[in-house]
């Protein structure tokens, strides 16, 4: 070969920057191992046996929930462990005090989630309240805050309960789909009518109107959840967002996008132009997008449609998968479900054949049952804060050093690990209520449990959330006895491609009509 060849300015510029590749890539993974080691902080290494747990997260093998399980207990002495998401350090707390003073103490030093995708990519993800930051957090919080209190829930109660009559009543007529019914499908159908009403002022039966829009969008939106494919599209649109703005990568279907930004579009319009006031969601960020103050984020349409959708979005998708876990643990466990039917029977007396807001508010063995269902199943594995501010961990084990929390590092809370973790919740796979009565519930260690995540970044809706699903199961509970079948698989067992708590092969219970 000549040798001129090998040293013309394209060989060495080529052989340059094959080395500064080299080089690139050498002290990102020296960064990546060593980071925690340096500090002292007991810390996942990026041994063989970690790299095959992530692939085996990657191909489908394993869970994600498995994968958290693994990281949680991987040092179970520890307050907290160290991790790498790439080359971007992020701690685990194990340590419910530490919890605490994260969410609530020096909460200032971590207001906000991590935003993993660039607002201009999905605008309906990444407006929303929980993904927006600083004071455009602070702004919408106090602008939604007023739709969930007590007398807005009073309000929306008779509207959701309604639905939750309209719901039962269908299931009754209809005795031939009650045999063996997966849940989730028709509980979607019931969350979706209930957000339609309560959040957008549109009447739908879901059950009769099987295919209208409102609900096949909704459908539409959640089938990003498979695990490997999202994971991929996150990483992508995280690492390269302007190639992904480029090439028009989103998550939900453009035509999606249209539909919710005409839908919320023709509501304001209509309730403009009619003068229809309703104490909800819309109305109050209608407010908010007339206020004039130079000193607040103008509300935009697209802020209004974010929010709207992911309030549609949390009760289609997670308050139909708590209402699922909850019928299957009454199917599973008789003895709970006759005891929680006798306490409704209690208060439909009292109130003349009708639960109203105030019965369903005492009904105390309910919030038990939904509490250790939200225990045992949390609509989130895990839950995020972003360091804004310095801070300062203590110790994670005796004889380790104190550690620096530096701005943009990541910490995550993991609640599916505290919550099956022994040491809180002695024999953590039994479902039992008792764990909330009162006699009990002084004995659950503050912090270690985490449905809604705590402090001001809780999550807004929950009140709502457990309302509409108290509600559904107390008129179920008076019409139905549930019952398991061939298909119910008890203990569940999750599905390896979902993010969520999704049962392999869906939930499955029979319906048999009570004599009344």
């Amino acid at each position: 070969m000549d040798s001129s060849l090998l040293l013309s300015p394209f060989t060495l510029l080529l052989i340059t920057l094959i080395v500064i590749g080299i080089l690139k890539v050498a002290a990102v993974l020296y960064h990546m191992y060593f980071f925690w080691k340096n500090k002292g902080v007991p810390y996942l290494p990026d041994s063989l046996s970690s790299l095959r747990t992530i692939l085996k997260l990657f191909t489908g093998r394993i869970s994600f929930t498995d994968y958290c399980q693994y990281i949680y207990n991987y040092v179970p002495n520890a307050k907290y462990v160290g991790l790498m998401d790439f080359s971007s350090p992020v701690v685990l707390l194990r340590d419910p005090e530490l919890i605490k003073d994260i969410t609530v103490k020096d909460f200032d030093h971590f207001p906000d989630h991590r935003t993993s995708i660039d607002e201009d990519l999905e605008p309906l993800l990444t407006k929303n309240i929980t993904a927006l930051r600083g004071d455009r957090w602070r702004e919408m919080r106090n602008t939604l805050s007023p739709s969930f209190t007590a007398s807005k829930m009073k309000f929306m109660f008779d509207l959701i309960s309604k639905c939750s009559k309209n719901f039962v009543e269908y299931l009754a007529d209809h005795p031939e789909i009650c045999d063996a019914i997966e849940t989730k499908e028709v509980f979607r159908r019931y969350t979706n009518d209930v957000i339609a009403t309560a959040a957008f002022g549109i009447s739908v039966n879901s059950m009769k109107d099987r295919d209208n829009e409102f609900y096949m969008r909704g459908v539409e939106t959640t089938k990003f959840s498979n695990g490997p494919v999202i994971m991929a599209k996150m990483l992508f649109m995280r690492a390269c967002p302007k190639l992904a703005k480029w090439i028009g990568l989103t998550f939900f279907p453009s035509a999606t996008s249209k539909f919710f930004k005409t839908v919320v579009g023709e509501t304001i319009k209509a309730r403009e132009e009619q003068g229809i006031v309703r104490p909800d969601m819309i109305h109050l960020l209608m407010q908010a997008r007339d206020k004039n103050d130079a000193s607040v984020h103008k509300m935009t349409l697209d802020d209004i449609v974010s929010q709207a959708f992911v309030f549609f979005f949390a009760g289609f998708d997670t308050t139909s998968t708590l209402m699922c876990f909850v019928v299957h643990e009454l199917a599973v466990n008789q003895d709970i479900q006759n005891r929680l039917r006798q306490e409704v029977q209690q208060y439909l007396a009292e109130g003349n054949g009708e639960i109203s807001y105030d019965l369903l508010s005492k009904m105390s063995y309910m919030d038990m049952v939904i509490s250790e269902t939200l225990r045992k199943y949390p609509p989130a594995i895990l839950i995020d804060r972003l360091c804004t501010k310095k801070y300062e961990l203590p110790p994670s084990q005796p004889g380790c050093k104190n550690v620096i929390i530096e701005p943009n590092n990541l910490l995550m809370f993991p609640v599916y690990g505290l919550h099956r973790d022994p040491q809180y919740f002695p024999n953590p796979d039994k479902f039992d209520p008792e764990r909330f009565s009162e006699e009990n519930k002084d004995n659950i260690v503050p912090y270690s449990y985490l449905p809604f995540g705590h402090g001001p970044r809780k999550c807004i809706g929950n009140r709502f959330a457990l309302m509409e699903t108290k509600i559904l199961i107390a008129h179920l509970l008076q019409t139905f006895t549930l019952k398991t079948t061939e298909k119910t698989v008890e203990p569940v067992v999750f599905d390896k491609k979902a993010f969520s708590l999704q049962p392999v092969g869906g939930f499955w219970i029979s319906l048999e009509k009570r004599e009344t």
